[in-house]
């Protein structure tokens, strides 16, 4: 393993927020009944959906990030099912506030801030793109492509089950883009947006990690150029220029928005990674001592008799 080099400047808050970026991390696992995909994969959607009627990539960064900070507590009661609730705009403005306060308390106080403002239009947000219609073919392509996990040349592949799928990779990368940006003093936009957009090209290429495109050797670069040019061709033009400006970022790590943008991916990568480790580690003990699965109330000594009668408690 290569050993890291003494952490400059950029790096050093980033141990802080890692653990609400573990959590954001989650949205690729949380679904609702009714709602087909992940919250990563809707938000995916979502985010195409207000940038190609015209919604600035900086707006859209604003709101989904807000969206996905507030879902890592709350899941999918999302400002939708809140307002199907029947709660008032300001009751739902309130929840969303609480969410997002109770998840950000790790981040910088200028990006809380604009997270707070942000909720105040989500439900508006919500509203006009959480079920979107006539989406480029490569948003439901790619939210049924697997991503390939880690791979190494001249070793067998590792299957991690279940698979993210690519959709589900781009959509938090772009979210942690536009939360660590501030780290790198970065315009959180274009991070964003490269993030949404830096894997078109799987859309028609499965994916077969690194081992299977060291394979692929001359033909990778004119392959990804090929599919990501059919990707492209799909969105408005203006749009498909903004698009292929934030993807300048992606072959280099020389300026602050390329540099939020490849701590994105990597972070992501990882954390996607620590949760198999997590999941292959799990224990009984830690969602009864640590997670109170039997939680407290007054039926709580009467499930304590159950489960201890039964054997099953610690």
């Amino acid at each position: 393993m290569i050993q890291a080099e003494a952490q400059p400047l950029m790096f050093a808050g980033l141990s802080a927020i890692s653990p609400l970026l573990g959590e954001v991390n989650d949205l690729k696992r949380i679904y609702a009944a009714g709602r087909p995909g992940s919250l990563a994969a809707r938000g995916f959607a979502r985010a195409w959906a207000a940038l190609i009627v015209g919604e600035s990539s900086a707006f859209v960064a604003r709101s989904e990030a807000a969206a996905a900070v507030a879902a890592a507590r709350l899941g999918a009661i999302d400002p939708a099912t809140l307002t199907q609730a029947g709660l008032s705009p300001g009751d739902v403005r309130e929840v969303l506030v609480a969410a997002v306060d109770a998840a950000a308390d790790s981040l910088d106080y200028r990006t809380h801030h604009e997270l707070r403002a942000a909720v105040v239009d989500l439900p508006d947000y919500f509203a006009r793109f959480n079920e979107p219609t006539g989406l480029p073919s490569w948003v439901g392509l790619l939210a049924v492509q697997p991503r390939a996990g880690a791979t190494r040349p001249g070793r067998p592949r590792l299957i991690l089950e279940p698979a993210e799928s690519h959709t589900e990779h781009c959509y938090i990368t772009a979210i942690y883009a536009a939360l660590i940006a501030p780290q790198f003093d970065a315009d959180s936009a274009v991070p964003f947006l490269a993030g949404l957009a830096h894997h078109f090209h799987n859309a028609l290429l499965p994916d077969s990690g690194f081992a299977g495109e060291e394979l692929l050797g001359r033909h990778l670069a004119p392959t990804v150029a090929r599919f990501t040019e059919a990707a492209m061709a799909e969105l408005p033009k203006p749009l498909a220029a903004e698009v292929a400006e934030a993807r300048r970022i992606l072959p280099h790590a020389g300026t602050p928005e390329a540099r939020a943008f490849h701590a994105a991916d990597v972070l992501d990568r990882v954390l996607q990674m620590a949760q198999y480790a997590r999941v292959a580690a799990f224990e009984l003990r830690q969602a009864l001592d640590d997670l109170d699965l039997v939680h407290p109330g007054p039926l709580q000594a009467f499930q304590v008799d159950v489960l201890s009668g039964a054997g099953l408690w610690p």
